[in-house]
């Protein structure tokens, strides 16, 4: 399981208009609501914004990635999206974000929950990534950017 292969096209949204944290997750999940993956989006949206409501997901390095481990989910789902407008989403580095991941995977796969989490965050976390997934032009090149990056990558 990679991020590239989680990755579809129509869950991708580049240059995202909105201006809060509220706004942002709520256009993440109408990303995925129609995901094969998904069997109850009111249940991950439940899941979602109780994750969010304990600790924010705003990780730094102007990333967020709002996660969950959910009943609502019957396979791991991801959304992907950038912003076009820095916005607060009560970072741990009290940065603003730019770019924002949802992760979703069925309860019982939580190391494979952590484990994603971890390769999004360390790739990610890097600058030069950061940068290209920012410049993407499309949702094609940002599934690319992410299969090149993982190319070395064991499977999870």
């Amino acid at each position: 399981m990679k991020v590239e292969g989680l990755l579809s096209e129509k869950c991708i949204v580049l240059n995202l208009e909105l201006s809060l944290k509220s706004q942002v997750i709520e256009k993440m999940l109408s990303l995925v609501a129609d995901h094969p993956g998904v069997a109850d989006i009111g249940k991950l949206r439940e899941d979602v914004l109780k994750r969010e409501q304990d600790m924010s997901t705003g990780i730094g390095k102007t990333l967020a990635l709002p996660h969950a481990k959910s009943a609502g989910v019957n396979q791991p789902v991801m959304a992907f999206a950038t912003l076009r407008e820095e916005i607060d989403f009560d970072s741990i580095d009290n940065e603003p974000v730019k770019i924002v991941f949802l992760l979703a995977t069925p309860e019982e796969m939580l190391a494979e929950h952590l484990k994603l989490l971890g390769r999004i965050t360390r790739l990610a976390g890097r600058e030069d990534v950061r940068k290209r997934l920012l410049l993407a032009i499309s949702p094609e090149e940002v599934i690319e950017l992410f299969r090149e990056e993982e190319k070395d990558f064991p499977q999870i």
